[in-house]
């Protein structure tokens, strides 16, 4: 017997909508709308965001309105598929009070506050949905810029560029992987003319290879590679924008076809890697490890066919340890179930490999700039006319539409 929801209908009906009218609001049928209200089944992540909206509620009181009556309500399930929550200027307040009592119009302490929130914001990237880390990153920029015209020592003032450098970079990212390039563009030349003021040619070496990994999404593979190659000529010898840049140039030369060069890539990276150490607490995005290197050599070796990628994948998954709930995988998790599914689909081994593409999508982990690598899959799927190819299709379509806001 199920518990209804009581408090989800009243909202409904407060909200001015008969079922038949919020079904349509919501993109489902009535049915539908019923079963959620008698308590039968619940909406999925990637529809709650658009009930939400209806309704009118954050993502947290959606997930109260539908806790069954009687039963403690629960915590939202996928943070990735939340209406976001309005953030305070707490923290920018705590900033320029530090700056105001410090010997200096900048000084040293605010200077590493903004280095450490810089490191806090490349730790959570991998973890976390874009569009919430980029209202970090725009007003950390904002804050950096309102600094630029205050008195400071020189060597301040490149410590100031170095860090201003590193947020307009992470903020590319950002805007990459939302399929936003004029601002990821801004961001990018913004970041490589901050960096040239520093002399700093690590952050004007993660520029390049970072436009590589964005037009190599767009399908400009020759470009790609020679963005990636630029980024090797400018990076310190041995830093993780080396590293990356090589692995970089291993997936576009996949792309092109190269197996002589995408092998002596993939060679270079694992030479390079295994001298780096081994970080200690959370994944950095501008800090390369080991399990980068494992996650890179998965997804090269999908695109170039070599049967080995989907051991590789397999270890990636096993090492990241994820659990049943897909909604709490890290975004290296799902883009190693991409990988998978492409080496499975090369093996003929179809409707696992259907298994695992579909997986990863409903995650939420799948950022846009990465929506082409699961509609690889899906095509795959299609063109075998697999039966699993229908609901992997509209699994994607859903995807799609969720980005869109549709």
């Amino acid at each position: 017997m199920t518990t209804r929801r009581r408090k989800f209908a009243e909202r409904r009906k407060a909200c001015g909508f008969n079922q038949e009218r919020f079904a349509e609001a919501a993109g489902v049928d009535r049915s539908t709308v019923q079963r959620w209200e008698s308590g039968e089944t619940g909406p999925q992540p990637w529809q709650r965001p658009k009930i939400a909206k209806a309704l009118r509620v954050t993502a947290s009181e959606l997930d109260l309105l539908l806790t069954p009556d009687a039963l403690v309500p629960a915590l939202p399930s996928n943070p990735w598929m939340t209406v976001p929550t309005p953030n305070t200027d707490d923290e920018f307040e705590a900033l320029e009070l530090a700056r105001r009592v410090g010997a200096s119009d900048v000084g040293k302490g605010t200077l590493e506050r903004l280095e450490h929130a810089f490191d806090d914001l490349a730790m959570k990237y991998p973890v976390s949905p874009p569009q919430d880390l980029l209202e970090r990153v725009r007003k950390h920029s904002s804050y950096v810029a309102h600094l630029m015209n205050a008195r400071m020592t020189l060597g301040e003032q490149r410590r100031l560029f170095v860090v201003g450098g590193w947020f307009q970079l992470l903020g590319a990212t950002l805007h990459i992987d939302l399929h936003q390039d004029d601002a990821a563009t801004a961001r990018l030349q913004t970041a490589a003319t901050l960096a040239q003021h520093a002399d700093h040619t690590e952050i004007q070496a993660w520029c390049y290879e970072t436009d590589a990994w964005r037009v190599l999404t767009e399908g400009d593979y020759g470009r790609a590679l020679e963005l990636s190659l630029v980024a090797q000529q400018l990076a310190p010898g041995g830093s993780s924008a080396a590293i990356q840049s090589t692995a970089q140039e291993g997936r576009a030369r996949a792309r092109l076809g190269d197996q002589k060069g995408t092998y002596a890539a993939i060679e270079k990276v694992q030479l390079m890697s295994n001298s780096l150490v081994p970080r200690k607490g959370r994944e950095h995005h501008y800090e390369y490890d080991t399990g980068k290197t494992l996650s890179y050599t998965a997804t090269t070796l999908a695109w170039i066919g070599d049967p080995s990628a989907e051991m590789h994948a397999r270890e990636v998954i096993a090492k990241l340890s994820p659990a049943e709930d897909v909604g709490k995988w890290p975004r290296r998790v799902a883009s190693a179930n991409i990988d998978l599914a492409l080496a499975l689909v090369a093996g003929n081994r179809l409707d696992e490999a259907c298994n695992a593409a579909q997986r990863a999508i409903l995650s939420g982990r799948v950022v846009p700039s990465n929506h082409w690598r699961a509609l690889e899959v899906v095509t795959a799927a299609e063109a075998r006319q697999l039966p699993e190819a229908s609901d992997l299709r509209e699994a994607y379509q859903r995807l799609e539409a969720f980005e869109r806001g549709a």
